[in-house]
């Protein structure tokens, strides 16, 4: 217990919340900037076992912000090489690493005997999946976001609202790292506090960070906080993200990307409709309509047009996510 003692200590956490973290399983979906905060103080204040998704390899411009890794790991699986480094860290945290995008079909098997999820995807695509999961099986979501010098930090689900209660429809439009840039230390702010929350909550420390939304804006000084425990859930279910796997043969899959974006679609059998057509288009009506993009921003943009129409069999799948 030598290597817990300074938290420990505290009478809120003690031996028996040390116990507590040591039986803990998180799934954290996410192994870049903000995972890379995010795992060593989960892994450092003694959780127990770790699931974690990720299906990318380090980059060399990766290592401005995703401190976890260095330039001996450029080229590896993030998972591998963030295992490899928490148990460098903690022998005693058992790392599930899985190197590979978490999409839809396998939300089952990631959620199987998991107490607590941290989304460090920075994804809505993802993030809206794993609320939708997450919600009706009772477990907290840990989300954050961060964008050049901005973001927010919030605990969904777990008795507390979903995701959707904030947000019940995507971004019409929102920036990424690669192209609109981010710092490092915003990462950095922004992962210790999802690990914060989550070391909370597997604690059960109160006032409990479930409900709670946390802006951070680090060009202006400003962090704000505010509690959404009573907003409430969208009256109708939102247009589920579904993955290949999950495609049938009787789907009608439309391909909103053109084709210099996007040469080769997700199946080989798809219509190929900009979005702009998409208000002159004639849907099938006995068939369920997929609908295709990168992010997922333009497909849910165009759910909403079809669910106007009399559309109820909607499906969206985002293409980066996948």
């Amino acid at each position: 217990m030598d290597r817990y003692q300074r938290q420990t200590i505290l009478p809120e956490i003690g031996e028996v919340g040390q116990q507590r973290l040591r039986a803990a399983r998180v799934l954290v979906v996410g192994a870049g900037g903000l995972g890379s905060t995010v795992l060593p103080l989960l892994a450092g204040a003694g959780v127990g076992f770790i699931r974690l998704y990720d299906g990318d390899r380090v980059e060399l411009h990766n290592l401005h912000r995703q401190t976890l890794f260095g330039m001996a790991d450029i080229g590896e699986a993030k998972v591998s090489a963030a295992r490899r480094a928490l148990l460098q860290r903690n022998p005693d945290c058992e790392v599930d690493a899985r190197p590979q995008v978490l999409s839809t079909s396998l939300l089952p098997d990631a959620l199987d005997a998991i107490d607590l999820v941290i989304d460090a995807a920075d994804n809505f695509a993802i993030t809206y999946q794993l609320s939708d999961a997450c919600l009706p099986r009772g477990l907290p979501l840990v989300c954050a976001s961060v964008l050049g010098r901005k973001g927010y930090v919030g605990s969904f689900c777990g008795g507390a609202p979903g995701y959707r209660a904030l947000f019940p429809q995507l971004p019409t439009a929102a920036g990424n790292c690669n192209t609109a840039g981010v710092m490092g230390p915003a990462v950095a702010t922004l992962g210790a506090l999802q690990a914060q929350m989550a070391l909370s909550l597997l604690l059960e420390l109160t006032p409990s960070p479930l409900g709670c939304m946390i802006h951070c804006d680090f060009i202006n000084w400003h962090l704000r906080q505010f509690r959404f425990d009573d907003a409430p859930e969208p009256e109708s279910a939102g247009v589920p993200f579904i993955d290949p796997p999950m495609l049938t043969a009787d789907d009608c899959i439309v391909e909103l990307r053109s084709r210099d974006e996007a040469p080769v679609s997700v199946a080989e059998q798809v219509l190929r409709i900009l979005p702009q057509q998409i208000a002159d288009w004639q849907p099938p009506a006995d068939k369920r309509i997929v609908l295709v993009c990168a992010s997922g921003m333009r497909a849910a943009q165009a759910a909403e047009i079809l669910t106007a129409r009399g559309c109820s069999r909607l499906a969206l799948m985002a293409a980066n996510s996948l």
